[in-house]
């Protein structure tokens, strides 16, 4: 099992960041596309680590187009000798037609041409063949000499789709090298509708699970002290309900009969009561949605409740201060049990 650990810092802080992250004993570092733009970090961690391998965790793909996308991916691995991980994710659609004014339907006939427009493009820079891709989505027909950056001497970066609902898991099993699990995503989802769904997506393009990876996000409630776990465990509350306040996320909710909070999150969060929200989270929903043991023993828990289905894992809450027991942490997660639960297909 692979651990990344998040690269959330300022463009002058990430050379200490990977440095920091490999020390812990990380495999990867994960750039998010929220508040700043996350290939630019993966540029400069590049250069200053040795090891790590460099994640989009995940970049918007609708607020670019493919060929934006394929050129900078390119850059980013030639420049990192073939370490980056290339996620992408659709966001919705309030953020894709308001925030990024960008053209939002059918999110997952989309995303699948979106990156076989992609490759074609790839292929295209590798071989010299005429680009000539034409979907219902995009079209990318015109490339010349001039603007062919050739080969990359790494090959294509492996693309890694965010998911939660089925039909975007599907599409993963189909196009892409990997799945990341929308943390919302409990462990029954994951087990009942987001690995059936990744399984028929597979089959549906002749592949097999060997070599795909999938990739979860679980809500950890942990510290080394009950002070400590009692403030994670608002910390959890409140972003179990703020991704709960979210219509496209109801699935998850219906499938643990709580659907109906969905509305009423999304109505507090309309009014800025964030901290109301959290309260909203009762102790058997946080049960649910997280993970909860003190330091010494997360790895464990974590393990039981995901070693079977995680290949690689990232954490929204880390205690990176007490370096040598998260150093503890990381080493027992990784000798944890690699996923099998879907290793037949």
């Amino acid at each position: 099992m692979k651990l990344d650990g998040t690269l959330i810092a300022g463009l002058s802080d990430v050379g200490q960041r990977v440095r920091d992250l490999e020390d812990l004993g990380y495999d990867g570092a994960v750039s998010v596309d929220t508040s700043h733009d996350p290939f630019l970090p993966l540029l400069l961690a590049a250069e200053h680590s040795r090891r790590l391998e460099l994640i989009t965790g995940v970049a918007i793909a609708f607020a670019r187009n493919p060929m934006s996308t394929a050129y900078v991916a390119n850059d980013i691995q030639a420049h990192s000798q073939g370490r980056l991980r290339l996620g992408l994710g659709s966001q919705v659609r309030p953020h894709i037609e308001r925030r990024f004014s960008m053209p939002w339907s059918h999110p997952a006939p989309r995303m699948r041409e979106y990156i076989t427009a992609m490759r074609a493009i790839w292929r295209s820079w590798a071989t010299g063949e005429k680009l000539d891709f034409r979907g219902d989505f995009y079209q990318h027909t015109l490339m010349t000499p001039f603007f062919n950056p050739g080969a990359n001497p790494h090959g294509p970066p492996p693309v890694f789709l965010g998911a939660l609902g089925e039909r975007m898991a599907e599409v993963a099993g189909e196009v892409a090298d990997g799945i990341m699990v929308h943390p919302m995503a409990t462990e029954r989802f994951i087990r009942e509708c987001t690995v059936p769904a990744l399984t028929r997506g597979l089959a549906r393009a002749g592949r097999s699970r060997d070599g795909f990876e999938i990739c979860l996000t679980p809500f950890i409630v942990s510290g080394a002290d009950e002070e400590a776990i009692s403030g994670s465990r608002t910390v959890v509350r409140q972003q179990i309900a703020f991704y709960g306040s979210t219509p496209a996320y109801r699935s998850v909710l219906d499938l643990h009969g709580c659907g109906e909070l969905q509305g009423e999150l999304n109505l507090l969060s309309k009014q800025g009561r964030w901290t109301e929200m959290g309260e909203l989270i009762s102790d058997d929903m946080l049960a649910v949605f997280a993970v909860e043991a003190p330091l010494d023993v997360i790895a464990a828990a974590v393990r039981e409740r995901v070693g079977d289905i995680a290949d690689r894992l990232s954490f929204y809450l880390a205690w990176e201060d007490d370096r040598d027991r998260w150093r503890g942490v990381i080493e027992a997660l990784r000798q944890g049990t690699r996923a099998e639960a879907v290793s037949r297909v």
